[in-house]
């Protein structure tokens, strides 16, 4: 079964077109994984992975609280179901959940391949004329929507999302004023 991942495969394979050419022409030998270079720490594609790593942590904490029987649920015929909001696959929670961190995976490997240097790069997305930096921007903001959609799928189905779970006991009720 061909796994497909809606944005995140789509996402990465936009990510891949910006790959330095000297570094896409290295030994077929080599394993992928062995060409990926470090993590950058400072500049654009740091603070891209900052924002990456975040989505990343709340959609795989929803996606895991989401109960298995729940991934085909969809709040009307012909919308996505819980499953393919995820990842394109509807119904298999532990083929949901690998996918998602496959492709979390790939698409953290393709941006630090990427180079700072290119930020100005133009190029066309959606059929738009923009930059990297303007790419990024667009999918850390359909990321969001999508965060969006899922978090009212679990609240739709009675799944608090797990951070906000977390954060209600260290909320206190406000005091209400005195008369």
């Amino acid at each position: 079964m061909r796994l497909k991942c809606i944005y995140f495969l789509g996402l990465t394979v936009l990510a891949l077109s910006f790959r330095p050419s000297s570094r896409a022409q290295e030994s077929p030998d080599r394993k992928a994984h062995a060409m990926v270079p470090a993590a950058p720490t400072t500049g654009l594609r740091a603070e891209f992975l900052e924002e990456i790593a975040y989505y990343e942590q709340r959609y795989m904490r929803l996606a895991e609280a989401m109960p298995a029987e729940k991934y085909t649920w969809r709040p009307a015929e012909g919308v996505r179901s819980v499953g393919e909001v995820f990842t394109g696959l509807s119904g298999d929670k532990p083929k949901v959940l690998q996918a998602m961190k496959d492709s979390f995976a790939h698409f953290r490997n393709a941006i630090v391949a990427l180079n700072d240097a290119d930020a100005d790069k133009p190029q066309k997305m959606f059929n738009r004329q923009t930059t990297l930096r303007g790419s990024f921007l667009m999918i850390t903001g359909h990321f969001g929507e999508h965060l969006g959609q899922s978090i009212a799928y679990a609240r739709m189905n009675g799944i608090v999302p797990p951070w906000t779970e977390e954060a209600q006991p260290q909320q206190k009720p406000a005091e209400k004023p005195k008369p």
